[in-house]
């Protein structure tokens, strides 16, 4: 059985501080790219294989724009989006279903309440259930749907590996990874996930990141239009107080987190970092992804620093503030 990297192969990445005594530690592996793509700092075993889970949504979204999904503006961040289900959020979705002549039962998403408090509240007063559209990965679907319909392809069986539309996302992620799929995974919600090491997956999000939309090439425009979009719209890609949209709101930059502790980040001068959490937990990616780019002269210390002091991550004793969790690699 494949697996990923091992507790003897991880760097502590993060630590958590409660009243002056390290109370528990995040291990785990991060690669750097310079802007030009080369690899500058590795920690842990970066070769090792992961599931990058809703990271790879940049891959997909991609792929299904290549595909002939004619998607732009909030629905093309949309489909990259791990999303809060917000009603704003939901909107769009259901515009990118009904440009496609599509509707929310063509969504192969399990039913979800949304992530965003507020709405779910709103949604449970009012005697709503579950739906497909407020899952954080609809958007995705919707352009996966918008795909089949532009080529013709079935929108039954949308999720099959063997499906045509994932045949030719697991070519684009190959290509943008530079490495043959080591092994094909069911996602959360549905959809294939593809093995890769941290490596590939920060070339491929550099890739993407640093693409131009003005690029003669068209899986470069593609990917340089989605980098634009999402950062014009960065409550798009997962939603208010949450960490992705901080960061890109205060330092500017392409990032995507995935479930069981990934992130990629893309720094404005193309400096790249990919992380996998050894636990799962995702506390500290954000956090830790904007650090390693400031150290590689990628982002401004202070504004790491300041967004850092913004993010969640203020540990609570009689409900004040008593400790920190904190970025550690390499201290």
């Amino acid at each position: 059985m494949l697996e990923t990297l091992t507790a003897q192969e991880s760097v502590e990445l993060a630590v958590v501080e409660r009243s002056g005594f390290v109370e528990s530690r995040h291990a785990g592996a991060a690669v750097v790219l310079s802007p030009d793509g080369e690899v500058i700092a590795r920690h842990g075993n970066v070769e090792a294989l992961i599931l990058p889970r809703s990271s790879m949504k940049p891959l997909q979204a991609v792929a299904c724009v290549t595909a002939g999904a004619a998607l732009e503006g909030e629905q093309l961040a949309l489909s990259t989006a791990s999303h809060t289900g917000t009603d704003r959020h939901a909107e769009v979705v259901r515009e990118m279903l009904v440009a496609g002549g599509l509707t929310e039962d063509d969504l192969g998403c399990p039913p979800s309440w949304p992530g965003d408090s507020e709405t779910r509240r709103e949604l449970i007063r009012d005697h709503a259930e579950p739906s497909r559209i407020r899952m954080n990965c609809s958007g995705k679907h919707a352009a996966m749907l918008r795909a089949c319909v532009a080529t013709g392809w079935p929108t039954e069986g949308y999720l099959d590996p063997a499906h045509p539309l994932q045949v030719h996302v697991r070519e684009v992620v190959e290509r943008l990874t530079g490495a043959k799929v080591a092994h094909t995974a069911i996602d959360g919600c549905g959809a294939p996930v593809h093995a890769m090491t941290l490596v590939g997956l920060a070339r491929a999000i550099h890739r993407i990141g640093t693409a131009s939309d003005r690029s003669p090439f068209a899986l470069h425009r593609v990917a340089g239009t989605l980098v634009r979009a999402v950062r014009e719209s960065p409550w798009t890609i997962a939603g208010p107080g949450h960490q992705d949209t901080i960061a890109i709101e205060r330092l500017g930059v392409f990032a995507k987190h995935g479930a069981e502790g990934v992130m990629a980040m893309v720094a404005p001068d193309g400096t790249t970092v990919a992380l996998k959490m050894l636990d799962g937990s995702g506390r500290a990616a954000t956090a830790v992804a904007a650090t390693l780019l400031a150290r590689s002269g990628g982002l401004d210390e202070a504004d790491v620093a300041a967004l850092v002091a913004d993010l969640p991550l203020v540990v609570s004793g009689g409900g004040v503030p008593v400790g920190v969790i904190r970025p550690s690699v390499g201290v």
